[in-house]
């Protein structure tokens, strides 16, 4: 067995940056795995088509869906790194700013019925996608293009735009809102 060595007193303040950098480093190693089963797909051609777009699209989210056969909740948002994010985004949702982050959230804001919480699932194209405030998106790790944070109900999803799919969600990320700011 390795030998664990104890971390010393005092290194625990890194521990966020380290989840932050983890977090991070998984979203980049699925883009990679995206770009990959990208050319797989048939090339689209520019195009205003929808049907088109929509056809690509499911190609791309069904290569994905190969590639990522035991993709499962809680891959990208671990129990660590969902604390972790509760507590970053909880300024920007309880603080002075608050009500009007809540409002900005609240605009095109989907209620969880609509929306299946399953990972791989393709986001419902009938429901809009919530607006997620400067506030809330600079407390959380930069995403690279394509890849967003988004709101369903008081749940945060992390959602792929090129192949409209959910590829992890976190139950009760924000306080569920009071019925007077909705």
């Amino acid at each position: 067995a390795p030998v664990r060595t104890k971390m010393p007193e005092g290194t625990n303040i890194n521990s966020d940056a380290k989840l932050m950098a983890d977090f991070k480093a998984k979203v980049d190693d699925y883009l990679k795995l995206r770009k990959s089963v990208e050319g797989q797909a048939p090339a689209v051609k520019k195009t205003d088509d929808p049907k088109q777009l929509i056809t690509a699209e499911k190609a791309l989210a069904a290569n994905v869906r190969a590639a990522r056969p035991n993709a499962k909740r809680g891959d990208f948002f671990t129990p660590a790194t969902q604390a972790l994010f509760r507590r970053l985004m909880n300024p920007a949702v309880k603080g002075p700013e608050g009500p009007e982050n809540k409002g900005a959230i609240k605009e095109d804001l989907p209620q969880p019925k609509d929306v299946p919480f399953q990972v791989n699932a393709d986001y419902p194209r009938t429901e809009s996608l919530s607006t997620v405030p400067p506030d809330v998106l600079r407390a959380l790790p930069q995403l690279p293009p394509d890849i967003q944070y988004r709101f369903v109900g008081p749940h945060l999803i992390l959602y792929d735009s090129k192949p409209n799919m959910i590829i992890d969600f976190m139950l009760n990320a924000i306080p569920p809102m009071s019925s007077k700011e909705q």
